[in-house]
């Protein structure tokens, strides 16, 4: 069973502009990014692993929820997930993709406010 995840360098690099720009931490958003990218309907590809990213502790990310994050990313892939599957591999292809859509959002809004509303009229 693995505790550790390392993100790619572009979501290393997008998390720390939006935690500049948001004042959020890096963990919350990544939340948020993984919520943005379970909407999504395909399932997203595992990042290949290099250098530069982050890491993180699987508990930091999902802490008490983390059987909810399990749950909500089997039933995306609409199948049984094992640990060693769910966490670091499809936590981190949904992580990877939903910063991307995250960071788009951002762009898309140009401040914190807009950009928090724009998140809101998704839910």
């Amino acid at each position: 069973m693995n505790f550790r995840l390392k993100t790619s360098s572009y979501v290393a690099d997008r998390l720390k502009q939006l935690q500049s720009s948001t004042n959020l931490t890096p963990n919350i958003l990544a939340r948020i990014g993984v919520s943005l990218s379970l909407k999504q309907d395909s399932i997203p590809t595992p990042p290949s692993s290099e250098a530069g990213g982050l890491e993180f502790n699987r508990n930091t990310l999902t802490g008490e929820h983390d059987y909810l994050y399990r749950a909500l990313i089997a039933q995306h892939a609409q199948r049984e997930v094992s640990d060693d599957e769910f966490f670091p591999n499809l936590f981190n292809a949904h992580l990877e993709r939903g910063i991307r859509l995250l960071s788009g959002e951002y762009q898309h809004a140009g401040n914190y406010d807009k950009f928090i509303l724009n998140l809101l009229r998704q839910s």
